[in-house]
């Protein structure tokens, strides 16, 4: 699942250049996805309403903005949150090599 569009300049093509890469299936625009039996059925919006399409899994679908409905947290889990110790970690501590290379 990759998103709809670029942020740089709006031009709507990771998705389907990585499927076509990849040589798999693929469905943009998604609002809703239903995963069953190696396939995917996928609807998204169009001018004229809503199309459903069904592609076989492994498949790369691009996202609109209906498909997550957010959660939101509440007061007293924040609280709680707020109070748990967060472990700082350095590259160092997972083997990463920060060195420049240009």
């Amino acid at each position: 699942i990759v998103g709809k569009q670029a942020i740089d300049d709006d031009s709507n093509q990771t998705g389907q250049m990585l499927a076509a890469l990849m040589g798999i299936a693929q469905a943009t625009f998604a609002s809703k996805i239903e995963i069953g039996d190696g396939k995917a059925t996928v609807t998204r919006e169009v001018d004229g309403g809503l199309q459903t399409i069904e592609i076989k899994l492994p498949a790369v679908v691009t996202t609109d903005l209906r498909l997550n409905e957010p959660r939101y947290a509440s007061l007293p889990n924040i609280m709680k949150a707020k109070k748990k110790p967060l472990d700082k970690k350095s590259p160092d501590d997972f083997g990463v090599d920060t060195t420049p290379r240009l």
